[in-house]
């Protein structure tokens, strides 16, 4: 992407106001996009970017400048732009590059895949969503994929390549009966080439996502109540990234905006509760090889049977909290400056029986699909609609219920989890922020909550 002499030039550049830190990242992509609707291509889209963004550091203080040019002389003037904004006390000499490469091409690269073969997975999956009711009335199907390689180096010796293939199919099927419509979606992605279409059965995910429009098409609403509720696996573990995540990333611990802060070593959830951040994951949603600062990426451990065991830092969090950065700094693209970011995030796989979880019930709600939500990290206050529910009595589903949301706050959800089971899913997903929106991973087991407080507009069972 670019030569060493031009990099060291393109640091330094950024340095000549006094800053003591100095970063170039550079990314180029290339994506593809197909959108399908009622087994008519609508939309087939290919793009590129490519662009290269600039920042220094003094102290606490930080510039941005970015750039859709990388020749010599833009990348030097973005980064004296950077250098502008920012006057430091002294000027910190670049350290020689140690040079490190992470990722690799994928097995089957996305430049050589013809556009039918992609369409040919999306007219599958709709013909099998369309076959499964004739409540099915709109099939939307999109394909998408990116190939995306970045260059990292910076003022301490980073000079760290790496590519980032990933890949996903989206089904979202609308069943429909007189004024009632209800919509159900499946996403299923993996971060690796066209490869990933041997693990991702289209036709299973468009039936799994037809079943649930249809069951919540005719469903009574969930009724309120504070009653306990038997999370899925999955996606179900949005809650976990949502109410408590955030509230472990930096952006927000560093500054005392979170509830989890000054608590290493206590106690902030049931012992059964292992949480982990692994970017390292192989092919998974989420996994880099590097993150967007050049830190390799790697497992942390977040809780420990209950425990806060750490937190999600980048390189500007870790100068705030006195803590090293733990490879998750990452960005949306070239335009972001990077901040600290969730990758596969997940609770561990317990030792419960799943199926006991709802056996013994005498009353409460099992959530099998979630859907999107609010949360202040700040309180870890949330609330997050439950797409697929099932109201339960004496151990046993006794109906679906639709309109239902869960209320209550992070850190006391984590503390009421009674059960986790033994089979650890993940579901997919794009996480907004700061610096953008990036891929991430979330997932659990089958969870059970001795309690939360269940939104819906139904009358008590």
């Amino acid at each position: 992407m670019i030569d060493k002499r031009t990099a060291r030039s393109v640091l330094d550049a950024a340095l000549e106001t006094g800053g003591d830190f100095s970063e170039l990242y550079i990314e180029d992509s290339r994506s593809h996009s197909i959108l399908m609707t009622d087994l008519c291509v609508e939309d087939a889209t290919y793009a590129a970017a490519h662009g290269a963004g600039v920042r220094v550091f003094s102290g606490l203080k930080s510039a941005y400048a970015y750039t859709n040019a990388t020749d010599r002389e833009t990348l030097i003037s973005t980064a004296r732009a950077a250098a502008a904004a920012l006057k430091g006390d002294g000027r910190a000499e670049p350290a020689s590059f140690l040079l490190k490469e992470y990722g690799g091409a994928p097995e089957v690269p996305f430049s050589d895949v013809e556009n039918e073969s992609r369409i040919r997975l999306l007219r599958d999956a709709s013909k099998a969503a369309k076959s499964y009711s004739g409540y099915i009335k709109q099939i939307s199907a999109r394909y998408m994929d990116v190939d995306k390689h970045i260059l990292v180096c910076n003022s301490l010796g980073v000079w760290a390549q790496d590519q980032r293939p990933r890949t996903r199919l989206s089904i979202q099927v609308t069943a429909a009966d007189n004024d009632q419509m209800q919509t159900g979606v499946e996403s299923p992605g993996f971060g690796m080439g066209f490869e990933a279409y041997r693990r991702i059965d289209g036709e299973a995910a468009a039936l799994a996502a037809a079943k649930s429009a249809v069951t919540m098409l005719t469903a009574p609403q969930c009724p309120p109540a504070l009653l306990p509720v038997v999370i899925d696996g999955g996606f179900g573990g949005v809650i976990f990234h949502e109410a408590c995540g955030h509230s472990l990333e930096a952006t927000a611990v560093a500054k005392g905006n979170s509830e989890f802060a000054d608590k290493l070593g206590q106690r902030i959830a049931s012992e059964r509760v292992t949480a982990v951040d692994d970017g390292t994951l192989p092919g998974e949603w989420g996994t880099i090889g590097v993150d967007d600062e050049g830190t390799p990426s790697r497992r942390n451990v977040l809780i420990e049977r209950g425990v806060l065991r750490g937190y999600l830092i980048d390189l500007m969090g870790a100068r705030r909290m006195g803590m090293e950065p733990t490879g998750n700094a990452r960005r949306q693209s070239y335009a972001y400056a990077p901040t600290s970011r969730m990758t596969n995030t997940f609770i561990e796989a317990g030792t419960d029986d799943e199926e006991e979880m709802i056996r013994s019930l005498a009353e409460g709600l099992f959530a099998k699909k979630m859907g999107g939500g609010s949360v202040n990290p700040l309180t870890g206050e949330f609330n997050f609609a439950v797409t697929e529910g099932y109201w339960v009595k004496n151990g046993q589903i006794v109906t679906p219920v639709r309109g239902a949301t869960l209320v209550g706050r992070g850190a006391e959800v984590l503390l009421r989890i009674d059960r986790v089971g033994k089979d650890r899913t993940m579901g997919q997903g794009m996480c907004g922020s700061l610096s953008g929106s990036v891929p991430a991973n979330v997932g659990q087991p089958r969870i059970r909550v001795d309690g939360i407080t269940i939104g819906g507009k139904g009358e008590k069972r």
